[in-house]
């Protein structure tokens, strides 16, 4: 499941669903193909109806264990370096490429942040290297938004089912130029 797949009622963005949960039911996958697809469905089922669902059991199971000093937040934040497949787009023109990629570096940059809050030069080199890497990261969406007028057009349509002012759409995508 990829972010384009935003018409499946099923998709669920939890990043402790996609970033632990996930990757211990890929390994389960392996051996019980059947077990790792049911508990799957019900993870998304059940993180769709109640969000923050993952978060509150990962941090129960570390409440309820001898590593109380593992911080849930710093953890999530860690992991979330590593590539996630709901969280990347798969079009191929290189615009999108290159979204990904930036998407990818700022990921890292945010990643770094447990290992250099407590050195103040670093940490504050990171937070020039987060803003750095955000400009990017929205130079390639406003990029992406100038070449394909289409997925503009498809925006317009989802604003539009929602009920918002045609003229405050248009508004938003001049500022977004």
């Amino acid at each position: 499941m990829t972010m384009e797949d935003d018409n499946d009622a099923s998709s669920v963005v939890s990043l402790p669903l996609h970033v632990v949960i996930f990757p211990v039911l890929d390994e389960l996958q392996k051996t019980d193909l059947s077990a790792a697809q049911t508990l799957r469905a019900a993870f998304n089922k059940a993180e769709k109806g109640n969000p923050g669902l993952t978060q509150d059991l990962i941090a129960g199971i570390i409440q309820s264990t001898d590593t109380k000093d593992i911080n849930l937040s710093e953890s999530l934040l860690r992991l979330a370096a590593y590539d996630c497949e709901e969280y990347t787009l798969t079009r191929p023109e290189p615009e999108f490429k290159k979204l990904n990629q930036r998407a990818r570096s700022l990921k890292m940059i945010l990643s770094k942040i447990p290992d250099e809050i407590n050195d103040r030069s670093k940490f504050l080199q990171t937070i020039k290297d987060i803003a750095s890497a955000i400009k990017d990261l929205l130079d390639s969406v406003n990029e992406v938004f100038k070449k394909h007028h289409a997925f503009q057009l498809n925006e317009h349509k989802k604003v539009a089912d929602v009920g918002i002012p045609e003229e405050g759409v248009c508004q938003v995508f001049k500022e977004l130029q």
